[in-house]
């Protein structure tokens, strides 16, 4: 019984909370063309309880842009991808910013959204990279 105390353990390492099906920078993507989308719609509609309600909206997507960010940032991203492509720190932060206040939810400019979409797109395109190696 002592010697299952005392027995060599076995260190495991994971990429990963859960095995790594479950991170996709879609998820983010998706938010965003809901962003960009609502944007469109705020702009062809004058009713003011349309308008406040598709804003509430965008809001929440917005904040869920950064949700899906930030997992993929703290999860997913470990030192070795933060090493082969140093500009993923900047590149996370500035998506993030452009889904805050100071971008794609406080503002109702497509040309923030179509922004936002292309920072998405340059982490997925890393993201889609390091699923190679």
């Amino acid at each position: 019984m002592l010697s299952r105390f005392f027995a060599p353990t076995l260190e495991v390492q994971a990429h990963c909370d859960l095995p790594c099906g479950v991170y996709d920078p879609a998820q983010a993507r998706i938010e965003a063309e809901s962003i960009k989308a609502i944007i469109a719609k705020v702009a062809d509609n004058d009713d003011p309880d349309f308008r406040v309600r598709a804003i509430l909206i965008k809001e929440q997507r917005a904040e869920l842009v950064k949700h899906h960010l930030w997992v993929l940032w703290t999860d997913y991203f470990k030192p070795p991808h933060f090493e082969k492509y140093p500009q993923l720190h900047t590149l996370v932060n500035e998506a993030t910013k452009l889904a805050g206040a100071g971008g794609a939810k406080g503002t109702l400019d497509a040309d923030v959204a179509d922004q936002l979409l292309a920072k998405i797109d340059e982490i997925a395109e890393i993201f889609w990279e390091t699923k190679k190696a």
